[in-house]
């Protein structure tokens, strides 16, 4: 069984104070229960430093949500990846639909990110999706495919073990819409064979892909349950602390059997 994965995206959200005292709650819980799953929280920049102290001592993961793919030089306003390993970034999301939605990112500057995030060192979480007017015109697979082939453009199969998927249909992300645990697997089941028919069944089977799109503790377990679903890229429910430690909870119920 892949071992399933909770990563909490807060955002442009949060206070420093308010960031400190989230992290604090759930490395508090976390390190308490050892559930059987691996947990991530992403805060905004500035606040990686800061929740990174909260989260010593635990094992919860820092991350960023986003990152340049040069290395350090005159690139105002950008944050470099050394500049994340260097505040103990262990990931960073690339690929997120609002940096694809808002800020222009192509397939093509996904890809470079993806590959200098792993010359860096960090793992990456690459999320992938479509918009309701695909889903309604059954262009899914199409469009998922297009996403998948241009961000794993160069990519060997000996390199996946450093990447998570994350599905995140866009039609559900902060909407209170959720996909059903049948279009989730279904999904999830069509991304797990493009890569088995691109790399190998082998990589492709070991390979884990979060789902993405208000999921909440309430939802998490139906949703966490289906075979090719391996955790969740959680966004509003991760800002609070009940939500994210409740869904943490129904994933490590699950890996408990």
């Amino acid at each position: 069984m892949r071992r399933l994965f909770v990563a909490g995206n807060w955002k442009m959200n949060t206070t420093m104070a308010s960031a400190q005292a989230l992290a604090s709650e759930v490395a508090a819980e976390v390190a308490r229960s050892q559930p059987n799953v691996d947990v991530a929280v992403c805060p905004p920049f500035p606040y990686l430093i800061p929740v990174g102290i909260s989260l010593a001592n635990s094992p919860v993961m820092l991350g960023g949500q986003n990152a340049h793919y040069e290395k350090p030089g005159a690139f105002t306003g950008e944050t470099s990846l050394e500049m994340l390993v260097d505040v103990g970034c262990r990931l960073v999301v690339i690929g997120h639909s609002e940096r694809r939605q808002f800020f222009g990112e192509t397939d093509e500057l996904v890809n470079k990110k993806i590959h200098a995030a792993w010359q860096r060192g960090l793992d990456v979480i690459f999320c992938i999706g479509e918009v309701l007017q695909d889903r309604e015109a059954n262009r899914t697979e199409s469009v998922l495919s297009t996403q998948l082939q241009g961000g794993l453009a160069g990519v060997e199969a000996a390199q996946l073990g450093k990447l998570v998927i994350a599905y995140e249909p866009v039609w559900a992300i902060g909407t209170g819409l959720t996909a059903s645990p049948e279009q989730a697997e279904a999904t999830h089941l069509f991304v797990r064979n493009w890569l088995a028919t691109r790399f190998d069944r082998a990589s492709a089977d070991a390979m884990r892909i979060q789902y993405g799109g208000s999921v909440k503790a309430d939802n998490a377990k139906e949703l966490l349950s289906q075979p090719n679903v391996d955790g969740a890229l959680v966004g509003g429910a991760s800002l609070k602390s009940d939500q994210f430690l409740g869904i943490i909870r129904a994933a490590a119920e699950l890996s408990a059997g």
